[in-house]
């Protein structure tokens, strides 16, 4: 099955591809094979279905196979990444929690990538502040070292994703793509939490990284959100425990989807950010982050969530986040 038009017939006869064929399909996107109307056709036939194990697990495995390695000779590393996906358009959340987290005492290696279903992603957020992509192994590694914190340009390290980018930008629609951008950090770390779009895919998660050795932490909110989002209850699976909480069981007040929405530009995005650094985000906002920020420090860590939560506020209100953005910022622009 190499012609796209097989692939397609096949699909539509609600037939599913085994773990090779998956893997051999995104490979060949990878390396070029397939135009832009070829590459569009099959990310829609996902749109009308389900995604099944076998075939994001292949996916995953092209994906991991074709990117540029990177060791930052740090470990741990945890990474901090939502699927997007949600369409809830709220403010740089899982991004100014990696600052956070990193600002608390963890190494952090953020992957991301321009934002495809929103206006800003974790990509479009740094590059607005200056901060300079790279995918040089030294100079990522220096930034670990000096501010607890590097990020991972998703198609500097992932080819069949700089391919198909395109093709998402023109879709603007969540694709399995969103699905697989955590799972291909190419720094491989060994402790990670992620945030997801639907229970479903939690569900596919949780069995996928169970077969691997790492500490993770799967985040949903139930009204749909791919992080915590305390608006509601959310559903959190690790290699642990699996548990269904919400704010007020953390000791939160539950907030409105207002409350954490994003920007309607880059610049308005960024300005949100830059208030939430330095301690002058709406409560909202900061328990927002703190808590999400709360859970990676708990992966991370292996302590309990109330003390994780404490070093989440402190990293915002000391400014040890803002000071981890600011260094990351000024070594990236000094190469």
């Amino acid at each position: 099955m190499t012609e796209m038009r097989q692939i397609i017939t096949h699909l539509s006869a609600h037939k599913t591809l085994t773990r090779d064929e998956a893997r051999k399909i995104l490979s060949d996107i990878a390396n070029g094979i397939y135009d832009e109307v070829e590459m569009s056709s099959f990310l829609t036939i996902f749109l009308m279905r389900s995604i099944t194990v076998e075939e994001l697990s292949g996916f995953r495995d092209a994906l991991l196979e074709h990117c540029l390695r990177i060791d930052l000779a740090c470990e741990p590393l945890i990474d901090l990444c939502g699927t997007g996906g949600d369409g809830k358009d709220t403010f740089n959340i899982s991004t100014l929690a990696s600052f956070v987290t990193a600002g608390a005492g963890a190494k952090v290696a953020k992957h991301g990538n321009y934002g495809v279903s929103s206006t800003c992603g974790s990509s479009n957020i740094l590059e607005y502040f200056g901060y300079r992509f790279t995918n040089d192994q030294d100079k990522l590694r220096k930034q670990v070292e000096k501010a607890g914190i590097c990020f991972l340009h998703a198609p500097l390290f992932n080819p069949a994703m700089k391919n198909i980018a395109p093709v998402r930008r023109g879709l603007r629609v969540k694709t399995f793509f969103n699905m697989l951008g955590p799972m291909v950090n190419p720094a491989f770390p060994q402790k990670q939490l992620v945030g997801v779009f639907s229970l479903e895919l939690a569900r596919l998660y949780s069995y996928i990284y169970q077969q691997t050795q790492k500490d993770f932490v799967i985040i949903h909110s139930l009204d749909g959100y791919d992080k915590i989002s305390l608006t509601g209850d959310f559903k959190m699976i690790s290699n642990k425990k699996e548990k269904l909480t919400g704010p007020e069981y953390l000791g939160l007040e539950k907030v409105m989807k207002e409350d954490i929405k994003g920007g309607k530009t880059v610049k308005e995005s960024a300005d949100i950010f830059m208030q939430v650094l330095e301690g002058k985000g709406t409560s909202a906002q900061q328990n927002v982050v703190a808590v999400n920020a709360a859970y990676a420090l708990q992966c991370y860590f292996d302590r309990n969530l109330e003390e994780c939560l404490n070093m989440a506020n402190e990293s915002i209100n000391r400014g040890k986040a803002k000071q981890a953005f600011s260094d990351l910022i000024n070594i990236s622009k000094k190469g």
